[in-house]
């Protein structure tokens, strides 16, 4: 299509096409015959989420008036960051504005990619309570420009319940608090949010928006896949999530909305979930004593795991006094885990483990390529697995720089013995460019999958080490039957029994794109 409109001031020559939309000043000839120098101005149909006719109407006048043109509201990038920005086009012609309305409003539905009806879980307690105001000053405004519709249900803590007491632990997560629908007012009932899940008729939506934290963010991964996996009755091969996740960033690190967005930024998350910005990731299976545990994106054993632990102890601190606190204090009480690490390299699997493998190839991950695996016994200050870079204000390269979103494998960081003051410079190191993984301690591997087998010794326990001097020889070895603290995507989960984790390719699908680094807003001055 082809028409005139004012862009300001200024008539231009305005050209639609599938893809974009162009215009171009209007200028006469000059006298002399010379000619001006014209820059034309473009926006791309992809990066354009409403249109709108703008009217002129009279001070509480709710319907019709006179027609003024098109408003085109869009998404313009500066950095890492998508800002809204909004196109004027004016014509007083009312069949000339709505001719190009209703050609607008048919080429946008053309974009499957972009939701319709959403479902929204809101997390109110999540960092600094900000969450509901986060949502309804950034977010709510732009769903309803780009007409979709929202489903709300706010969650005010959400966790995994393990129950480890024996040894064994509870195969089904357990959501703490309520589920409220509208102004519906919060209840406490354990239970609530994942039956809220398990009862939805996803085929109603075309996906769901988490706004929260990384503790919210990872339950709701956990119960989307987990639902898949009810759905499709296969729990040997885990098939992916039937709807893809959009992440509103509410906490106060945003691992996993840093590493799809690059920036933690309610207005950047949410149109990349109103353009339809689809980015496939891999996830993780955790299982132990062959129940599984829970889905996630990272895990970390040993430093990551107890320096959580003791900041859970502290909730009543606040999120950046009590990590640093908990990091300061496990500096102090620095000890190694005696552990068998074992892990299956990524080229060692093949292809995937599921979509391009049937169950028959999958199984052959424990038994035909036994002997691919490469164990080590030995202590480790730290153990990390991780199947996305864990981008973060903190790490602005991520935790593990080495993979990346999509690639169907996970980075283990393996960090042995040493001494205090070449762990903290190991640690400090994730801050800056790089060098994080160039100290003699240190190994690193693309893996399918990991197993971590504790050593036991009855009668022995971490808070008798700590009484036995200060020597970094001396290794954490739980109790027989005792749980140790496990990091797995920020949350803190106990395990007493070997645990094997699997890496499984694209496993959900995320609003956002791939990043290679985060925007750093930060600095963190406990060492």
């Amino acid at each position: 299509m082809r028409g005139i409109f004012k862009v300001g001031k200024k008539s231009h020559d305005v050209l639609l096409t599938r893809t974009r939309l162009t215009w171009t000043p209007i200028i006469p000839e000059s006298p002399t015959g010379e000619e001006s120098v014209v820059q034309a101005g473009v926006v791309l149909l992809q990066d354009v989420f409403a249109v709108k006719v703008k009217r002129r109407r009279m001070a509480g006048q709710q319907s019709g008036g006179a027609v003024l043109g098109l408003a085109l509201f869009h998404s313009r990038r500066r950095g890492r960051r998508l800002e809204e920005d909004t196109l004027h086009l004016h014509n007083a012609s009312a069949e000339h504005t709505h001719s190009w309305y209703n050609t607008l409003k048919e080429l946008l539905t053309g974009f499957s990619c972009r939701p319709r009806y959403v479902k929204v879980f809101i997390n109110p307690s999540s960092h600094k309570k900000e969450a509901v105001h986060i949502y309804r000053d950034h977010v709510a405004p732009l769903f309803k420009m780009a007409d979709i519709r929202t489903d709300i249900t706010a969650t005010p803590l959400l966790f995994l319940s393990l129950l480890s007491a024996d040894g064994t632990i509870s195969v089904v997560p357990l959501f703490r608090l309520a589920a409220i629908k509208h102004t519906q007012p919060l209840t406490d009932r354990k239970g609530h949010a994942l039956s809220v899940m398990k009862e939805c008729k996803l085929d109603e939506y075309d996906g769901v928006v988490c706004v929260g934290g990384d503790g919210s963010v990872a339950e709701l991964c956990h119960a989307l896949v987990l639902r898949a996996q009810l759905d499709a009755n296969s729990p040997e091969n885990p098939v992916r999530a039937a709807l893809p996740l959009g992440i509103i960033p509410a906490g106060s690190t945003d691992v996993v909305s840093c590493s799809v967005h690059g920036v933690r930024d309610p207005v950047t998350a949410a149109l990349h979930v109103v353009l339809g910005h689809l980015q496939q990731v891999d996830m993780c299976s955790f299982l132990s004593n062959g129940q599984l545990v829970r889905f996630g994106f990272s895990a970390m054993f040993g430093f990551g795991g107890r320096s959580l632990a003791r900041a859970e102890k502290k909730r009543w601190m606040s999120s950046s006094r009590r990590r640093e606190y908990a990091v300061v204090k496990t500096l102090v009480r620095l000890r190694p885990e005696d552990c068998q690490l074992s892990f299956l390299p990524a080229k060692s699997s093949g292809s995937s483990l599921f979509g391009q493998q049937d169950q028959g190839e999958d199984e052959e991950l424990d038994t035909k390529s036994e002997e691919s695996w490469v164990t080590n016994q030995g202590l480790y200050l730290s153990i990390s697995i991780m199947s996305i870079p864990c981008l973060s204000p903190h790490a602005p390269q991520g935790l593990a720089p080495n993979t990346s979103l999509d690639n169907g494998s996970a980075s283990l960081i393996a960090v042995g013995n040493a001494s205090r003051s070449e762990f903290i410079k190991h640690l400090k190191r994730y801050s800056s460019s790089s060098g994080q993984f160039s100290f003699p301690f240190v190994e690193t591997h693309s893996v399918s999958a990991v197993k971590i087998r504790p050593r036991s010794r009855i009668g022995w326990s971490e808070e008798e080490s700590e009484d036995e001097g200060d020597s970094k020889n001396t290794p954490i070895i739980q109790s027989e039957g005792a749980a140790l603290p496990w990091n797995i995507d920020g949350e803190l989960v106990e395990i007493a029994n070997e645990v094997l984790i699997r890496v499984h390719p694209r496993l959900i699908a995320l609003y956002g794109e791939e990043v290679h680094e985060a925007e750093s807003t930060v600095t963190c001055s406990c060492i």
